[in-house]
């Protein structure tokens, strides 16, 4: 019976052992595709007094948005993370998760929208809601795109 038991034991081992190597295959293979559908590449840094950001966008064949952000604010520490979102219109619609310094044991995630003015883009302020974890646009506020401090301009891509 014993026997039997450790049997059992050994032969779930291996099967949980398999699967998880599948599913790193299945992310391997997922990340070799999402980036065969990169269609372009903009890069972007806005300035205002001693704030830097620079932007990486990368526009995707089913047109979603992914990339990177590094925000470095005088007197806050610095901030570096994914982006990720879509085009309403002239507006990207887009969500920024980063870590905050050098503590990357807390992940942060804020909602972003940016107006696309030819070359420009334009960060707008709006009214911000917590629920159940999660922050997002109040529904039925307005995006302010008027009166912000940061506006991206377009820059060559530094690797």
């Amino acid at each position: 019976m014993k026997n039997l038991s450790l049997f059992c034991l050994l032969f779930a081992c291996i099967g949980f052992g398999s699967c998880k190597n599948n599913e790193n295959e299945k992310v391997v293979d997922s990340e070799k595709v999402e980036a065969e559908k990169i269609v372009s590449v903009t890069c972007y840094k806005a300035l205002y007094e001693k704030d830097t950001i620079d932007l990486k966008i990368n526009t995707l064949q089913d047109g979603t948005i992914t990339g990177d952000m590094e925000m470095i604010v005088f007197n806050m520490p610095e901030k570096h993370g994914k982006i990720s979102g879509e085009f309403r219109g002239d507006t990207l619609f887009a969500s920024y998760t980063f870590i905050q310094g050098g503590y990357e044991k807390k992940t942060y995630k804020n909602p972003m929208a940016f107006l696309k003015k030819g070359d420009e883009l334009i960060l707008g302020n709006g009214k911000i809601e917590f629920a159940m974890g999660a922050s997002y646009f109040v529904k039925g506020e307005p995006i302010d795109f008027e009166s912000v401090k940061y506006r991206f301009t377009t820059v060559d891509c530094v690797e």
